[in-house]
């Protein structure tokens, strides 16, 4: 049986590098096998090249923002679908994340606004609606002249999706004039939206379902 790469690697390599590979490996989808090799082809760089990734990586933390009524990340108080004229202010759909929403734009199916929740409940790892942007939600749909007409859930079809879909629809059940609809099934149980092809993507909008 082999030897794990990471025990390996700490009795053969410097510390520094040791270290790069393990913070490495703590990236999502990066293995030990895959942090080893990253870390190598990141030495083979010149010093002007890792000066710029490093500057990528810090602009980035330092410059995105979450929109002011969205709430996905940009680099504006509003994003560029939050400011957009040509969007159907009267569908609101319901995301976990950027990823998922850009997942459903990139099937140029949907016309309308996004709310991202910024996750899903997830009672054993302490999240609950307070750490999400539900507060925020409600009172998007409370404000005075709020356009909305349809809520779309587009959450994960998992346990804590369903969960997360179970509690808003719940919630949700005091606005009379909303429709309330959730993405059909065409993705997996256990699926996630961030990684489905846009074809299923779009019979799963096109195919929503009434939850109230």
């Amino acid at each position: 049986m082999g030897q794990n790469p990471q025990l390996l690697a700490m009795q053969f390599l410097p510390a520094s590098l040791t270290t790069l590979m393990d913070e490495l490996s703590r990236l999502p989808g990066i293995g030990p096998k895959s942090a080893q090799r990253l870390a190598f082809y990141l030495l083979k760089q010149s010093q002007s090249r890792l000066g710029q990734l490093g500057s990528a990586i810090s602009d980035a933390k330092e410059g995105v923002l979450a929109c002011e009524q969205c709430y996905c990340l940009t680099d504006q108080p509003l994003c560029t679908i939050c400011n957009s004229a040509m969007r159907d202010k009267e569908q609101l759909c319901i995301v976990e994340g950027t990823l998922d929403m850009l997942a459903i734009e990139r099937t140029g199916e949907y016309k309308g606004l996004y709310h991202v929740l910024g996750g899903r409940l997830s009672p054993l790892h302490g999240i609950g609606p307070g750490e999400l942007k539900v507060a925020e939600l409600f009172s998007r749909l409370t404000e005075e002249n709020s356009p909305t007409k349809e809520i779309i859930l587009a959450l994960n079809p998992d346990l804590e999706g369903d969960t997360t879909a179970l509690f808003l629809q719940n919630k949700l059940s005091s606005f009379s004039a909303l429709h309330v609809t959730r993405i059909a099934r065409g993705i997996p149980s256990g699926g996630n939206l961030e990684y489905t092809d846009d074809a299923t993507l779009i019979r799963a909008l096109q195919g929503r379902q009434a939850m109230l």
